[in-house]
């Protein structure tokens, strides 16, 4: 799937993975959901919240070596798509 594809994108949560196979299919969403239920993912990235098992919602960009290349920390749900089209061309992803 991902040799078709110059990106490959998911969102993840601290959701057990049940609650979000069950969101993802009432939104009928063609990519996966994480489940990160222990927070040790979440944590790692620094995107856990002080209080209660929820993560901050960022975009990290990460490049095919495993490095993030962009952190986008002021996600807005009204523009989340052109704003990740122009972070996409602004690090020259998907460019031949």
């Amino acid at each position: 799937m991902i040799s078709k594809f110059e990106v490959a994108y998911f969102t993840a949560s601290c959701d057990m993975e049940e609650t979000n196979a069950k969101f993802a299919k009432s939104l009928e969403l063609d990519y996966p959901i994480l489940s990160d239920p222990t927070g040790e993912t979440a944590k790692a990235y620094g995107v856990l919240m002080p209080v209660g098992k929820m993560a901050k919602r960022w975009t990290l960009y990460v490049g095919k070596d495993g490095k993030i290349l962009k952190i986008d920390k002021e996600v807005k749900a009204k523009s989340a798509g052109a704003d990740l089209g122009k972070s996409l061309e602004e690090l020259g992803v998907g460019k031949k």
